[in-house]
């Protein structure tokens, strides 16, 4: 979630943006826990009373990288600078593409135009099973979504669209994901938790590489992997939403590892940000917060929790796209200084600049920040 708009939220139409303002309007929203790590101490944050005496330490993030979407705010964290946006389509993609992609599928294609994904199944999808066409669309971000019914275009073969897609979006046209999108039953359909991603490869080495090249463990849950091209972890476990990903980072924190599990909870803007949902964001929220003190009372003695995000979401703005906001870096652990406020930092590559450091390894970009942090 995002933490307020960013200085430059007004060159991406997100002024007065603020995820964590806007969701703590909300009846449902509770976070004791993460209230104790010190998210309401954090530089700006003003929406809530701030604990007097933090459990964590905390930072205000800024990103420098041309863009606000999943794949460059991810890019940046693990130290990789875009000093250029990946490209979007606000007026669908270009006829060449359109017909490459037809001829190498096979199949015809509707829409091609920005559109919400739960609409576009209910404007275009009946008329997806009875053609056998493919649903293409994409968003502010830059995206090319390819949706369809699973009963008329296997998931396996939506796969291999995506992959085709991927090759034929190179050069100019480097979109940051291609994703399937699947969908199930009758009109007015719904989405199925099939949903894959392939994404642009990194353009140079990642703190996942760097890691991985160590010989440590890099665990990729959610969609990391997806994310990063399948590129630097070491081990990947997909999953269908928030609270599998909580399970599986509860399993992960009882695990002897050394290295980084790296999760992605992927509901938040998915299910509640990009559906102008604020209750819905807030109680997932409260969810998390609920599960926090099993997660910390799993941290070994040389274990860190670092909790942040790539971008905002605020589902109380009329847009439904990411928010260029500030977002907050929660660190905690046995080792870690309580109370340390690290300000408002430049770039989000100092998370991957402090892991890095911590494990001796060369900083890639960005600012090493172990010896405020760690005792």
């Amino acid at each position: 979630m995002g933490i307020g708009e960013a200085p430059d939220a007004a060159a991406f139409g997100d002024e007065g943006s603020n995820t964590l303002a806007a969701i703590s309007t909300s009846p449902e929203f509770h976070v004791p826990n993460l209230n104790r790590l010190g998210l309401f101490a954090i530089d700006g944050v003003t929406c809530c009373p701030a604990e007097s005496a933090p459990q964590g330490a905390f930072a205000r993030m800024t990103e420098i990288s041309k863009g606000k979407d999943t794949t460059i705010g991810h890019w940046e964290i693990a130290g990789v600078i875009s000093p250029r946006p990946l490209p979007t389509y606000p007026n669908g993609f270009p006829t060449e593409i359109i017909k490459a992609f037809e001829n190498k599928t096979g199949r015809k294609i509707l829409c091609n135009k920005p559109y919400s994904g739960t609409q576009v199944i209910r404007d275009y999808g009946r008329e997806q099973v009875e053609t056998g066409a493919l649903i293409v669309y994409t968003s502010a971000d830059s995206v090319f979504q390819i949706a369809a019914h699973e009963s008329v275009v296997p998931v396996e073969e939506l796969y291999q669209d995506c992959r085709i897609a991927r090759e034929l979006l190179q050069g100019e046209h480097n979109v940051g994901r291609v994703i399937a999108r699947p969908f199930e039953g009758e009109w007015p359909f719904v989405r199925t938790a099939r949903r894959h991603d392939f994404s642009l490869e990194p353009p140079s080495e990642t703190m996942l590489d760097r890691l991985k090249a160590a010989g440590r463990d890099v665990i990729a849950v959610g969609k990391i992997h997806d994310i990063f091209a399948g590129r630097g972890d070491t081990e990947h476990i997909f999953t269908a939403g928030n609270e599998e990903g909580i399970a599986r980072t509860l399993e992960w924190v009882k695990k002897p590892f050394t290295g980084l599990c790296f999760v992605n909870l992927v509901d938040f803007d998915m299910l509640y940000g990009h559906r102008n949902d604020v209750d819905g964001y807030a109680r997932a929220l409260t969810v998390f917060d609920h599960a926090l003190p099993q997660i910390l009372a799993g941290l070994g003695e040389g274990d860190v929790l670092m909790i942040t995000a790539d971008h905002g979401c605020d589902p109380a703005t009329p847009s439904t796209d990411h928010s260029r906001e500030y977002t907050p870096w929660l660190i905690a652990g046995p080792c870690v200084r309580a109370g340390v406020n690290l300000g408002t930092l430049p770039t989000f590559a100092d998370i991957s600049a402090t892991i890095l450091d911590a494990f001796d390894l060369p900083v890639l970009s960005g600012t090493s920040h172990t010896a405020q942090l760690f005792l």
